[in-house]
């Protein structure tokens, strides 16, 4: 296994041009808002769980330290991720792919699955929780990636090209649908989606496929009478605010208290008092009442700078696959954390999806931060070929690219 390792981490060319990065090339402003915005959702955290964690568990600080814990193990991986040449997960793919739908078929599963209100969708190890929906979320961006990327010009056909595609997207949304994780399948679709775009599909068959999702969709939330519930509250929360809408009233309300600059966090005694699970899902509104508008428009501006490095990582990767890759991370984290935030200030149907970086989740966290080390490695490899594009050699001569084809579009397994 350690052959393996260091066979993905040369100090020189691989399959792809990948070498160990050093850490002067990472992209700085990529990283910054991500360690920020997960150095913030501990502080939230703890801000929003304290009195939940005192009373359930006589302890505080239980669920800061679990969240600690994956952070500690998300910036392990992200590490990891960064170092190691996207281009290997070409080989990875299948292997991820086999290891998702296992765990997704297992959580159904009596005694294996933890069933918390009806829903079965985490697996326990020990301390720690794994959710496997947030795995095939990981998974879809990876291996969609390397399937569009082998489809290259085929992605133009529908059968046999597009079809295919959706039909496994479909079969894992359908599993995470058997979980009763409606949002998670909404983010499957969306990447999917996304993914789709970024390779170039025909907008009449991009359209149809989001014409049939849409479809897909409305008849989950018909299928079960909560989710019908949901979406009349949402249509009109104050109208059933001592029921179905007492979340997104008390958000709201929480919203409103912290006004401009916030109560602090060792304000007074707020409507988050009464939020149910505020540490999780509607994160967001603690983040309005504690740190105020402020605090909210940093949140935003965070995502929006994350949003930016990552289409710019897209836009000058050096082939196809690193485009689908680092556009299909970009569109996951910063969909998810939009589409939450749209649910919290009750702009769009809450989905009961985490703030992507801030929200208690270990599963969430880690690969998140796994798949911004992805992001990372793209962004260095763009940056360091531009580098040895404009350094002369000795004689003040244009070195150009390191690697043959080492150019927009021009890699080994461009399409």
């Amino acid at each position: 296994m350690i052959a393996h390792v260091e066979r993905w981490l040369p100090v020189g060319q691989a399959r792809r041009g990948g070498a160990r990065l050093p850490l002067p090339e990472l992209d700085v402003w990529l990283l910054l808002p991500t360690l920020a915005l997960c150095g913030l959702g501990l502080i939230m955290v703890y801000s929003s769980s304290q009195a939940l964690a005192y009373t359930d568990y006589g302890n505080p600080a239980y669920f800061f330290e679990r969240q600690l814990l994956w952070l500690l193990l998300g910036l392990a991986a992200m590490l990891v991720c960064a170092r190691i040449d996207y281009g290997h997960w070409v080989e990875l793919a299948p292997w991820l792919s086999a290891l998702t739908v296992l765990l997704l078929l297992a959580v159904l599963v009596p005694h294996i699955g933890v069933e918390v209100q009806g829903a079965r969708r985490w697996i326990r190890l020990g301390p720690l929780d794994l959710q496997p929906s947030v795995l095939a979320q990981f998974m879809v961006v990876i291996s969609g990636a390397v399937w569009l990327e082998r489809l290259g010009p085929r992605i133009s056909e529908l059968r046999g090209g597009v079809t295919n595609y959706a039909l496994a997207l479909g079969g894992v949304g359908l599993l995470v649908v058997m979980e009763k994780d409606l949002g998670s399948t909404v983010i499957l679709g969306l990447v999917g989606l996304g993914l789709l775009w970024l390779a170039g599909v025909r907008f009449r068959h991009l359209a149809g496929l989001g014409a049939a999702a849409a479809l897909v969709c409305l008849l989950l939330v018909r299928a079960e009478p909560y989710r019908v519930t949901r979406l009349l509250s949402y249509l009109d929360p104050f109208a059933h605010k001592l029921g179905s809408g007492f979340q997104a009233v008390e958000a709201l309300y929480s919203l409103g208290v912290g006004g401009l600059t916030g109560t602090g966090l060792t304000g007074p005694v707020a409507p988050s008092q009464l939020l149910p699970e505020a540490h999780t899902d509607f994160i967001f509104a603690i983040i309005g009442e504690d740190l105020g508008l402020v605090g909210t428009l940093a949140v935003l501006g965070l995502f929006l700078l994350f949003a930016w490095r990552g289409a710019r990582a897209a836009r000058n990767a050096p082939d196809r696959l690193g485009v689908l890759l680092a556009g299909g991370v970009t569109i996951w984290i910063v969909g998810q954390a939009l589409i939450n935030i749209g649910g919290v200030t009750d702009t769009i149907p809450s989905t009961g999806v985490p703030l992507t970086f801030i929200s208690f989740g270990g599963s969430s966290l880690a690969l998140s931060l796994a798949a911004t080390g992805i992001l990372l490695n793209i962004s260095a490899r763009e940056r360091r070929s531009r580098s040895d594009r404009a350094r002369p050699d000795h004689r003040g001569r244009d070195r150009g690219p390191l690697h043959p084809g080492h150019s927009r579009g021009g890699g080994a397994a461009a399409g």
